[in-house]
């Protein structure tokens, strides 16, 4: 019998370009974005939501740019933040150009409504003069008219072919830092669709199933879309697009590439599902746990088990573990037997092991 390797998915090996200070495809780790959801021109609400995001680790964050108002109040954004800001263009060509100028490190077009080459020739030319680079932004609802024509609907083949017609516009022009992406709504669509242009170039791509819905179901649909083509080694960069706060798109990408063990920030939590031989309520104080432990962005692998079935087994493989007993609950230190833990808080107990665990790890770095 022949066994699929379990442990390690081998990326493909795409080419490395950068987006402003962070390096994207290449053995760049995967980087996690989202997009804000404040107007732009409200300068103040913008700022404090990307900085809200990057406190939760966000690499990049993505900034509508539908109007000359935004892109003005663009460059007063990307003084006040410490990411790199793409800028999200639709339908005029001169917003990508103004926001270009405005300090973004990335423009992210739509062959759909971007217009002419001359065009894109133009916003190839502020990305070059302004060190920026370019999204080529393909979605299954905003195709090119003659290729639903050609196709007759949205499918791979025309997702494909819109992006590898825009691929050959910025290689005449000598431009070639730039990723890809080729989203749609149908799960089936956008992975069928990676699979091709991944197959066609070996441009890094932005990963995402647009429109996935709201936080549960759509954290759904990306976990299924994303999972498959990460595990099968597709993708460099990844954005969960949720109908929730931008903030819970982060966590959700980030417990993605944990999952895949492609990237880890902060504390892994392994928990049991919770049933009659539970010796504590596990679901009530993992819920809390996740929540006091997000201040930690050290990786680090923490199982919380409500009884001794599995609460060992698990504990030897985390950093540290709580197995659930009558008389008290069992702590394990990198999978060994540490104390009972009998009196006390256990979420104040672990969280403060979590810190302890944090500074030694941080220590060993140095």
């Amino acid at each position: 019998m022949s066994i699929r390797p379990w442990r390690d998915i081998q990326r493909k090996k795409t080419k490395k370009i950068k987006v402003g200070n962070v390096e994207i495809g290449g053995d760049a780790p995967i980087s996690v974005q989202s997009m804000t959801n404040t107007l732009t021109t409200d300068v103040k609400a913008t700022i404090d939501q990307i900085k809200g995001l990057e406190e939760v680790g966000a690499d990049l964050v993505r900034v509508s740019c539908p109007d000359e108002e935004s892109t003005i109040a663009l460059k007063s954004i990307v003084k006040e933040v410490n990411i790199p800001i793409i800028a999200d263009i639709h339908f005029h060509y001169k917003r990508a150009i103004e926001a270009a100028e405005s300090g973004a490190a990335c423009l992210r077009i739509n062959p759909g409504n971007i217009g002419s080459e001359l065009k894109v020739q133009e916003v190839i030319k502020a990305a070059k003069d302004n060190s920026c680079s370019i999204r080529i932004g393909v979605n299954a609802g905003s195709l090119e008219k003659d290729l639903l024509e050609k196709y007759g609907e949205p499918c791979p083949e025309a997702m494909v072919e819109s992006a590898s017609k825009h691929i050959r516009i910025l290689e005449d022009n000598d431009f070639f830092n730039f990723k890809i992406s080729c989203k749609a709504s149908d799960v089936f669509l956008a992975v069928s669709a990676y699979y091709g242009i991944s197959d066609t170039c070996d441009y890094p791509l932005h990963l995402g199933i647009t429109e996935a819905g709201g936080l549960m179901p759509g954290t759904i649909k990306s976990s299924i879309g994303l999972g498959s083509l990460l595990w099968a080694g597709i993708g460099d960069t990844i954005r969960v697009s949720l109908s929730a706060d931008p903030v819970e798109e982060i966590k959700v990408g980030f417990n993605i590439l944990k999952s895949l063990n492609l990237r880890h920030r902060g504390v892994n939590v392994i928990s049991c599902p919770s049933c009659a031989r539970q010796n504590f309520n596990v679901i009530k104080n993992v819920e809390e746990l996740e929540k006091r432990l997000e201040h930690i962005t050290t990786p680090m692998t923490l199982s919380v088990i409500g009884c001794v079935v599995n609460g060992p087994g698990e504990a030897r493989e985390t950093n540290i573990g709580l197995t659930g007993g009558k008389s008290g609950h069992q702590i394990y230190i990198d999978g060994e037997k540490h104390h009972v833990l009998r009196e006390g808080d256990m979420i104040d107990h672990l969280v403060k092991l979590c810190e302890q665990k944090q500074k030694e790890l941080l220590g060993k770095k140095v």
